[in-house]
């Protein structure tokens, strides 16, 4: 598996309690947002307006988009994994999900090869993946860089462990790992150890 490239996001792993669920959000996304959001992208608060917004740079994020409901212009009521640009919808029916608790641990493919020596360490999101993805299955490709921060500095998510899945090793050529938020919009931030 983590010798093909095939990123799928932040996709939750788990939370130390057992409960991973996603935030609702009534009115979380702006009628007509000229941004896709895909299911596992990374998402922030704009705090000028209340609603989420799809993370577009190294900045602090809050969490992974989920999903949304939400009444359209025609009046039917629509439910999904991705936030399509453009969309509009009737005043106070929408509703935007997101996983927002910075205990939960995420899995992500990284865009190259992570060595275990990577545990503890931090890395950015892809830049250049934040917004890839398909607009028909509505699931985020975004990937976590190989380019390890280092100690002292802050990326945007920390690594704890290799996601345990078939085929994945530390040292494949699209490494799999479990990832948490370092660098937190609303939480303390912490550095790489």
């Amino acid at each position: 598996m983590s010798t093909v490239n095939a990123p799928f996001g932040l996709r939750p792993a788990f939370h130390p309690s057992g409960l991973d669920r996603a935030q609702a959000l009534a009115n979380g996304i702006a009628s007509g947002l000229a941004s896709n959001i895909l299911k596992g992208q990374a998402i922030k608060y704009s705090t000028a307006t209340g609603v989420i917004t799809p993370v577009t740079g190294t900045e602090a994020f809050s969490g992974a988009f989920a999903g949304c409901e939400f009444t359209d212009t025609t009046g039917r009521r629509r439910v999904s994994n991705i936030w399509p640009t453009g969309t509009t919808y009737q005043t106070g029916s929408c509703i935007a999900y997101f996983y927002n608790d910075q205990n939960i641990v995420y899995e992500i493919q990284a865009n190259g090869v992570l060595a275990q020596t990577s545990l503890g360490d931090e890395a950015n999101l892809t830049t250049a993946d934040l917004a890839a993805g398909s607009t028909v299955t509505g699931l985020s490709q975004s990937t976590l860089s190989t380019t390890l921060v280092g100690t002292t500095v802050q990326g945007q998510m920390r690594i704890v462990d290799l996601a345990p899945l078939v085929d994945n090793a530390w040292g494949d050529a699209f490494t799999v790992v479990r990832a948490v938020v370092a660098r937190s919009q609303f939480f303390g931030s912490v550095v790489a150890i």
